[in-house]
């Protein structure tokens, strides 16, 4: 193996889809939950992005100025200093929406970023499974409480600790006890590195793990976990994860751009992800798809949130409530939901998640009591947390 493809393997494939949450204040430290699939060495540079290159794009409704100037000035920092790619703003309140987008599709021959190029969101996908989650609890089709074998094939054995068996709900939470990662993941190619793992090796990994501590009362960020889930709910709908996901949300919301399969035209606005100054690959992850299979636009992801929050009718609004109630400590500034992290930023209560995979990074996040929702997306694996944060945290400021 080559040098490069070592430090692939180390900073990459382990680290895909992050954990969930961002830092608490505006400077680059990041403090989550411990997760393994962090980053082992600081965000590269991309000297080759100039600021020659870039294009900006503003759209907006009756909302213009939501979005400050030192927001703007932070992405356009960003991008001219060759840390990011394309980033794209978007937050949505009350009055309506104010997108602000700045970079390229790609470093060389790239289309300006906009509210409709297609991201990979990685781990921000992970509230879409609890949502999912939560909407078969209000349709009576499962129950929060449900051991999770009653769902799995017979011959499948789960794990479990004393009497106490595995739930939907601890997979949801991260309270399961389940490693971030399996421990018999061994991707064939580290570039693409959830791609070959099956179904049956996930069996396996249930099968062979042996819970090191109580279910159900302690934290621990599981990609594994919440994969599991998304399959679980898969097989008892009858559906593929995306035919579920589809069908319950984004066509039920309006989010024409959210998927997993990719057409033609999608594929025309896909913005090319970037590492250490290079294309990456698009990932797939056809097993775990629950932890962070998605794509999505930020117009798309404005919808998500304003649903949320209740500025858009939807018949699931009352499962999405059930999700962002705090349910575990994190840790002592920090709650967790359905997948969502619950936070206090000048004395509001900010719901979020972050995701990031090889070459793309996302955040989306929102204050309930504002009804403002902010979401940040960019084509480099690079934190951009900072300035979706920092946006929600001026709106705290706000009359």
């Amino acid at each position: 193996m080559s040098k490069r493809g070592i430090r692939t393997f180390a900073q990459v494939m382990l680290l895909v889809l992050v954990t969930g949450c961002g830092s608490s204040s505006p400077t680059r430290t990041l403090t989550p939950p411990i997760d393994t699939f962090l980053p082992l060495t600081s965000e590269p540079s991309m000297s080759t992005a100039t600021a020659s290159t870039t294009s900006t794009f503003t759209a907006q409704t009756e909302c213009v100025g939501t979005i400050p100037e030192s927001t703007k000035d932070l992405v356009r920092s960003y991008v001219d200093q060759g840390l990011n790619v394309g980033i794209v703003v978007g937050i949505v309140t009350p009055c309506g929406t104010e997108i602000y987008a700045y970079g390229e599709t790609e470093l060389s021959g790239g289309q300006p970023v906009d509210e409709n190029t297609i991201f990979e969101i990685g781990s921000t996908g992970k509230p879409f499974t609890a949502i999912l989650l939560a909407d078969m609890v209000e349709r009576n089709e499962v129950s929060f409480d449900d051991p999770i074998e009653q769902f799995l094939p017979n011959n499948v054995t789960v794990p479990t600790r004393g009497e106490r068996s595995i739930t939907l709900i601890d997979l949801a939470t991260h309270t399961s006890g389940l490693p971030n990662i399996p421990d018999n993941f061994a991707p064939a190619d580290m570039n693409n590195p959830y791609a070959d793992y099956t179904v049956e090796q996930m069996y396996e990994a249930l099968e062979q793990f042996n819970l090191k501590r109580t279910i159900g009362i302690q934290y621990e960020y599981s990609n594994f976990g919440m994969g599991l889930l998304g399959h679980i709910l898969s097989l008892r709908s009858g559906m593929s994860y995306e035919e579920l996901m589809v069908t319950r949300i984004a066509n039920e919301l309006g989010m024409p751009d959210t998927r997993i399969t990719l057409t033609p035209e999608m594929k025309s606005r896909l913005a090319t992800g970037y590492r250490d100054g290079e294309p990456f690959p698009l990932w797939d992850i056809p097993t775990l798809a629950g932890a962070g299979a998605l794509r999505s636009t930020v117009r798309d992801m404005l919808t998500f949130l304003a649903a949320n929050m209740g500025l858009m009718e939807s018949r699931l609004y009352e499962a999405m409530q059930l999700t962002h109630e705090p349910r575990y400590p994190v840790d002592a500034s920090m709650e967790v939901g359905l997948a969502w992290h619950i936070r206090t930023l000048n004395h509001a209560q900010v719901v979020e998640h972050h995701g990031a995979t090889g070459g793309y990074w996302s955040f989306a996040g929102f204050i309930k009591d504002k009804k403002t929702g902010v979401v940040v997306l960019t084509n480099t694996f690079h934190d951009i947390d900072e300035i979706g944060l920092g946006l929600l945290r001026e709106s705290t400021m706000q009359p």
